[in-house]
């Protein structure tokens, strides 16, 4: 079969909820990915951040197929080999005391907001179901009912109604807002401290720090999704550790699993994570002994072959170079490490077209809130594979001008 028969198929008989690039991906290693009729192109996009490590990466896939072979799953009916190990060394490489596995992104923020309002009414002394969670405008934090339910895209809410109470919206990167948002019953703060999907938008400076502060002075939990920013993508191996500000609470997931697992985490204080009691949450899936022997090895590459520094070096290298392209597309060019966006103008008809023109070229980006090319390559990248992106980007700017 072809592409277009693939795509035929999948347009007949899957669910119309995703808007992909018409390639039919079958094969890939590294950066590099083929398609069913055999064109190659660069990875630009990493899945959303979760190939961080490139695609099959030998000693990942090794420890999967090594723990397929002895134990999959046991739910945590049982105990097994894996979990514990990981948990101890989640913990040791990020610095926090206790975590709590999950398999999706947004389970993990389900996680964090069960934990939230339970430490609010135990240690906080919230008056039972009136805890509240402040998060931010453009937030995007998973589809679940609830998730959704402070979402500010209509596009994720519309018709999915009655919504979750509970939270509270407030601009994003305005700390003076969320002073003024926090009242007795508050039970947290929910941010991502870079927001990916919203178009790669980085916060002023002190932003976090100051966060941090107000969450501290008024005793309510400082939690960051670092689903997409964190393990690397932005050059530290979280996001908030640019300014220090470290969060009573974050959630990971994507490329904990290496590229080819599903997990997630949240990890915490003691304080903060010791309110759950056996039945409380869980997961059948989440802890597994394959998944947890994927992370683990995943955690190991990311430290022993420096992914988190190169992709600050290879993120400023890059960034440098795409803010030589002289277009009046271009509104601007941000990011952090090797999440960057390119904003378009209005008037430029949209990201989704210079993304189309980019995979005829040999590049997968994808296009995020209509006018932001999102490019995320996996952290192994080199400056001869982002040189070659550059002249295939400068190329498509160079002809979509007209």
């Amino acid at each position: 079969m072809n592409s277009k028969q693939y795509i035929a198929v999948e347009d007949k008989y899957g669910a119309h909820n995703y808007h992909p690039l018409d390639v039919v991906l079958n094969k890939a290693k590294g950066l590099w990915v083929w398609d069913v009729d055999g064109r190659k192109y660069l990875d630009f996009l990493s899945a959303y951040s979760a190939v961080n490590h490139g695609h099959n990466h030998p000693r990942i896939i090794k420890a999967l197929i090594d723990q397929a072979r002895k134990l999959t799953l046991t739910s945590r009916a049982f105990r097994n080999d894996q979990w514990p190990m990981l948990a101890k060394e989640l913990c040791t490489m990020a610095g926090f005391d206790m975590v709590l596995p999950m398999n999706s992104g947004a389970e993990a923020v389900e996680t964090a907001v069960k934990t939230a309002r339970k430490w609010g009414y135990q240690k906080k002394g919230i008056p039972q179901d009136q805890a509240e969670i402040i998060v931010c405008e453009n937030n995007f934090h998973g589809r679940t009912v609830t998730v959704i339910s402070f979402s500010t895209e209509p596009l994720y809410r519309k018709d999915f109604g009655p919504f979750t109470p509970g939270f509270k919206i407030i601009p994003f990167n305005d700390a003076e807002a969320l002073e003024k948002a926090i009242t007795p019953n508050t039970a947290a703060f929910l941010v991502e401290p870079y927001q990916a999907e919203a178009g790669i938008l980085i916060p002023s400076p002190g932003y976090l720090k100051k966060v941090r502060e107000i969450c501290t002075k008024n005793n309510i939990l400082f939690i960051a999704d670092e689903i997409q920013t964190g393990l690397g993508r932005t050059g530290k191996l979280f996001a908030f550790e640019h300014e220090q500000a470290k969060p009573d609470m974050v959630v990971i997931g994507k490329s904990l699993g290496g590229g080819c697992y599903p997990i997630s985490a949240a990890l915490a204080t003691a304080d903060v994570m010791s309110v759950f009691r056996p039945g409380e949450h869980g997961s059948t899936f989440g802890g597994n002994p394959l998944a947890c022997a994927v992370a683990r090895e995943s955690l190991r590459v990311l430290k022993q072959e420096k992914l988190i520094q190169n992709a600050a070096k290879m993120g400023r290298y890059f960034m440098a170079k795409l803010k030589t392209i002289k277009s009046r597309h271009i509104k601007e060019v941000r990011g952090k490490g090797l999440l960057i966006g390119v904003e378009l103008y209005p008037e430029a008809g949209g990201a989704r077209r210079f993304c189309e023109a980019l995979k005829d070229a040999g590049l997968l980006c994808k296009e995020t809130h209509d006018n932001v090319i999102r490019f995320a390559p996996p952290l192994i990248i080199a400056p001869k594979d982002l040189d070659w992106a550059f002249v295939r980007i400068s190329e498509v700017f160079a002809r979509l001008e007209a």
